[in-house]
């Protein structure tokens, strides 16, 4: 079998280190924020290329603080994309906002930026770039209009640790960054955890009394805040992983190679990087006008896939009282249809990328579709 992805074999690789860094939390008998949340808070800034990184428990935490953070709030609206993770959209509801949609380019699934700026309004407080799949959006056009419109820019990297975008990364182009460190992301702690990235000082101090409580000292609660501090166990494993990131990034973008010069004489819309960008390859997507059944051939041969996403979000019955409707946004409904994960970790060996190949060059022959 050809796994979708093996958490299990980078674990066995970096075993020792792993339990080292438990057993320092365990021994130290601080479980939540502290040192080793500190620790790792310094190093993914550092990493990221920002002056401060707030550790909280999932990415969808990151996202709606972020948020909270920008001052948004009921009677706001703030644009994104239909084609994500649920958890972009979800985030912007829990303050009470409206998330107003835009559709997104068909090269890389990120934010049209010709649709922006006409969707502004009076009511318009920020924009949320998705980083899909791993691939960075057009994010010198986004802050221009931001910049002109006066919106706060709030960058959704969960899927994007380490992209880049003309030579900066992903989390330091906005006023604030998210980021998920589920298990299965680039970056993927043991459990749940999620970061906000930012150059402000203003924002790193109200996103720190947000996720704890909204006090800046223990029973001084200056705003409301919330219970989403991230757990010292997950903060030391992270520092750990994060040692390991170039590393881990470089080989997926060395399978990505090898899957685009495999499948480049088939019928199927392969990836494509943007001559200023640096993608990342959390996901690997190809495209087919006849997914279900390239899906279901694959699973026949035991070869696992993925649908990243099977329904763009304005579609979802948890958000049709948006109003939006079927035909609203055609090209992020189009690849909600169309697009198909393929096998991508760091780990995943030469042979496996060449069987999944194998298969798909005996099905999906000619030209390519789209």
């Amino acid at each position: 079998m050809v796994p979708f992805v093996d958490l299990k074999v980078q674990y066995e690789q970096i075993k020792g280190e792993i339990h080292e860094a438990i057993s320092s939390v365990l021994e130290s008998c601080q479980f939540v924020l502290g040192p080793f949340v500190s620790a790792f808070e310094e190093a993914y800034a550092a990493y990221c290329g920002v002056r401060y990184a707030v550790g909280v428990n999932s990415g969808t935490s990151a996202l709606h603080l972020a948020l909270l953070a920008a001052g948004v709030g009921p009677g706001d609206e703030v644009i994104t994309v239909p084609f994500t993770f649920v958890a972009t959209v979800a985030a912007i509801r829990y303050t009470g906002a409206r998330p107003v949609f835009v559709d997104i380019d068909p090269r890389t699934y990120t934010m049209d930026v010709r649709s922006l700026e006409r969707s502004v309004t009076a009511a318009t407080k920020a924009v949320i770039p998705v980083h899909l799949y791993g691939h960075p959006a057009e994010m010198d056009t986004i802050r221009d209009i931001a910049r002109r419109n006066g919106l706060v820019v709030i960058e959704d990297a969960a899927q994007a640790h380490g992209a880049e975008y003309r030579g900066r990364k992903v989390g330091s182009l906005g006023d604030m960054g998210c980021f998920s460190f589920y298990p299965g992301k680039n970056l993927g702690a043991y459990g749940e955890g999620g970061a906000v990235v930012t150059n402000s000082p203003e924002y790193d101090r109200i996103l720190r009394m947000l996720r704890d409580w909204g006090g800046e000292r223990k029973y001084e609660h200056v705003l409301k805040g919330y219970n989403y501090r991230m757990e010292a166990l997950q903060g030391a494993i992270l520092s750990v992983k994060l040692r390991y990131l170039h590393q881990w990034t470089e080989a997926r973008r060395e399978r990505a190679r090898l899957y685009t010069s495999l499948l480049r004489d088939t019928d199927l819309a392969v990836p494509v990087e943007m001559a200023d960008s640096k993608h990342v390859y959390h996901i690997y997507a190809v495209r087919t006008h006849q997914r279900d059944a390239l899906q279901k051939v694959l699973a026949d041969h035991n070869i696992q896939t993925g649908i990243h996403y099977p329904y763009a979000v304005h579609l979802l019955p948890a958000h049709s009282d948006l109003g939006y409707k079927p035909g609203d946004f055609p090209h992020a409904e189009a690849a909600a249809r169309e697009v198909l994960s393929l096998p991508m970790y760091p780990e995943l060996p030469e042979e496996a990328v060449k069987q999944v190949c194998e298969v798909i060059q005996k099905v999906r022959p000619g030209k390519k579709a789209l």
